[in-house]
């Protein structure tokens, strides 16, 4: 999916928006981008409430309708009108009435109008120019214990992806990220040309501060969902924020 680097509209998606959209739907993003194990990864649960973040025509975002079922929902934001409606589209043809597409302002930044269980930005984060502000007003937007998962291409030349000065790197990221007052919790290394990084508040209940470390469990020995460690003791005259 590599774009044409001479010709952006002032969303910084290429200008020839037809071939675009061929580009994200072409079959060889399936190869590095895998839609299905990267939904996978979200761990969503029937009946949650997710958010896709630039969902475009919708890639993912029907993905993530099937994975969350008919009694959970998915919002689905994108700033380009053209988009929005392809999504629309999509959706009523395959019949999932679970998906609402939402048109953003972008002078105002994209906030799903539900509190979410998830919130998912793929390929995105660099269209936002005050990034970490735009991560703490999502971060307003979960559900406690709620989550935030950003997956984007490594900044580095590859044959996918936006030129290398609309790329944000991992580092840059997670910068941001601390500035937004969120964690690194998880990290998926399953994708060729991107980094998955997955995100909580820090002050979220029930969370230590530095959990996890983006290190993934040993295989059969994940925890459920759901289910917490037993808090650490506190200690006189120490925050365990």
């Amino acid at each position: 999916m590599a774009h044409d680097h001479a010709h952006f509209d002032r969303h910084r998606n290429p200008a020839d928006f037809d071939r675009y959209l061929e580009k994200l739907e072409g079959p060889d993003r399936e190869a590095w981008q895998k839609p299905d194990q990267l939904v996978a990864a979200l761990r969503l649960r029937s009946g949650d409430v997710a958010c896709d973040v630039g969902a475009g025509p919708g890639y993912l975002a029907l993905r993530m309708a099937r994975a969350v079922g008919t009694r959970g929902a998915v919002q689905a934001i994108d700033v380009e009108p053209r988009m929005v409606e392809a999504l629309r589209r999509r959706a009523r043809l395959a019949g999932m009435k679970n998906v609402r597409a939402i048109l953003a302002d972008p002078g105002r930044g994209a906030l799903p109008p539900r509190r979410c269980h998830l919130i998912l930005i793929v390929n995105a984060f660099h269209h936002f120019p005050d990034g970490a502000g735009y991560l703490r007003r999502l971060a307003g937007r979960l559900v406690p214990g709620g989550r935030i998962v950003n997956v984007d291409f490594h900044r580095r030349e590859m044959p996918v992806g936006p030129p290398l000065e609309h790329k944000v790197s991992r580092a840059e990221f997670l910068a941001a990220a601390r500035e937004a007052g969120l964690e690194r919790i998880r990290e998926r290394r399953f994708l060729p040309y991107q980094y998955f990084v997955e995100l909580a508040p820090v002050s979220a209940p029930g969370r230590r501060r530095g959990a996890a470390k983006g290190k993934e469990p040993a295989p059969g020995r994940s925890r459920p969902r759901g289910r917490r460690a037993p808090a650490a003791p506190r200690r006189a005259g120490r925050s365990t924020r």
